[in-house]
């Protein structure tokens, strides 16, 4: 489960790419990768939230603090989206960022949990 959600993020991460291009480029949004990378990371905390019940662990807590932090500034962005108003570049950064935070604090608990 725990490698499923890792695949998934990365996968998010990747058409969510393309979507903050467009937004930086003053481009509009592509609407099937905004759906495609909305419903692929919100499988994959579904996943990682499934996968730490049985696992519990600080890094595991605070990394889905973290993306799910992330997944509401994601919705934010879609409704502002879907509003037709201009994204604010500030909050399209912050948005990844924070994702790319706690992905990584997933990657360090992935690597404390297997390599030790």
């Amino acid at each position: 489960m725990l490698i499923a959600a890792i695949i998934l993020f990365i996968i998010a991460g990747f058409f969510g790419s393309f979507i903050l291009f467009a937004i930086l480029k003053n481009k509009p949004t592509p609407g099937p990768v905004v759906f495609v990378h909305g419903i692929v990371a919100v499988f994959a905390l579904f996943a990682l939230i499934a996968y730490a019940v049985g696992h519990m662990s600080v890094l595991l807590i605070v990394s889905i603090v973290l993306l799910a932090t992330a997944a509401l500034g994601g919705f934010t962005l879609l409704t502002i989206d879907m509003s037709k108003k201009p994204i604010p570049k500030l909050v399209a950064i912050l948005h990844p960022f924070l994702a790319a935070i706690g992905f990584i604090v997933l990657l360090v608990y992935l690597y404390y949990q297997f390599a030790a």
